[in-house]
């Protein structure tokens, strides 16, 4: 058996739910945690109370092997595995304040399901060509998965995608417990491409629930998702894949449909009226489908794949065109 100094020793970096769940998860086997949250007041609570001030507040928080701090250096210090938990149109503040030499030699893994905006690239491209991380020792955080179903201890699943077998591994290993099951999948950039496309779809979801669509026309909007985002990924890197495999279709179906999704939700408060600012300030939550849409619409130029939801969420979204109008549009695209 292992002794607790032996413990592997892991830095999160973010401070919201999604962190907040992967670092209950962790605390449930033999690790050491060096947790940085951005606000020292909220480092200060959770080392006081034992729990996050903001977000998943009824989680307990091991202050015995978790140590939180607004240090992104210190939390970065004798470390094996780096989980990077920020929104991604944070991410490169982060990144600004680190060297490629706090990064040397670790497992880093994405738990980010969005892309950087303005630059339309994935995290793990901004990972590699900023802080020069060879690509096989990345990893991507996939679901079916919410933060709020890890919080209640309900039966969950991981995907964990790297190029690298062994790396991957370790990252299952270290995420799996006695409520979460996690599996390794050999497609680091179709999974993360896949995890931002069903933020975009679940808005779509959301507007259309907005404006009383039933679960008819969702179902048929899932279904003609999926052929998008497979059709979208496979212009992008094209490899042999089972969409039907949990870190793509799982991962879609729970963002569509579950109450716990912030994409979902702006899109529904979209289509109810609300602009999108009004929803962002009322949410008070990163909806990564808001940056993600014009990404993809930017990157699609080039590829030109039909892609009628992912247009249809853009225009709503960026050129404000009414929601009713376009859903009326997808009516007629959807088969």
């Amino acid at each position: 058996m292992q002794k607790k100094s032996d413990a592997t020793k892991i830095a999160i970096i973010g401070g919201g739910s999604w962190a907040t769940a992967l670092v209950k998860i962790l605390s449930e086997n033999n690790v050491r945690i060096n947790w940085w949250l951005k606000s020292k007041t909220d480092v200060d609570h959770i080392v006081g109370f034992g729990r996050n001030p903001n977000y998943l507040s009824d989680v307990v928080i091991n202050t015995k092997i978790v140590r939180p701090t607004n240090n992104v250096k210190k939390a970065l210090e004798d470390v094996s595995v780096v989980i990077f938990v920020v929104p991604a149109a944070f991410i490169g503040e982060v990144l600004d304040t680190i060297s490629p030499a706090d990064l040397k030699d670790k497992i880093i893994v994405s738990a980010i399901k969005g892309m950087i905006p303005l630059e339309n690239i994935l995290v793990t491209d901004l990972l590699q060509k900023k802080h020069l991380v060879p690509s096989q020792k990345i990893c991507v955080i996939a679901g079916p998965c919410h933060a709020e179903e890890v919080a209640l201890e309900k039966r969950s699943y991981l995907s964990i995608a790297g190029e690298d077998f062994t790396a991957a591994s370790v990252v299952a290993n270290l995420l799996q417990c006695r409520f979460v099951k996690a599996t390794v999948i050999e497609d680091l950039y179709g999974v993360e491409y896949c995890a931002v496309m069903k933020n975009i779809v679940a808005i779509a979801c959301g507007i259309a629930r907005g404006l009383n669509y039933g679960d008819n026309f969702q179902a048929v909007l899932v279904s003609n998702a999926m052929l998008e985002i497979e059709m979208f990924v496979d212009a992008v890197i094209k490899k042999e894949r089972d969409w039907n495999a949990s870190a793509y279709l799982g991962d879609l179906l729970v963002t569509c449909y579950s109450p716990y999704s912030r994409n979902r939700t702006l899109g529904n408060m979209v289509g109810r009226g609300y602009s999108v600012k009004a929803a962002q300030v009322e949410m008070n939550m990163i909806a990564e489908g808001y940056y993600a849409v014009k990404c993809v619409h930017e990157i699609n130029k080039k590829l030109n794949v039909q892609m009628p939801i992912t247009k249809a969420v853009y225009n709503i979204l960026y050129e404000k065109i009414s929601p009713s109008v376009e859903l009326r549009i997808l009516e007629d695209s959807m088969c």
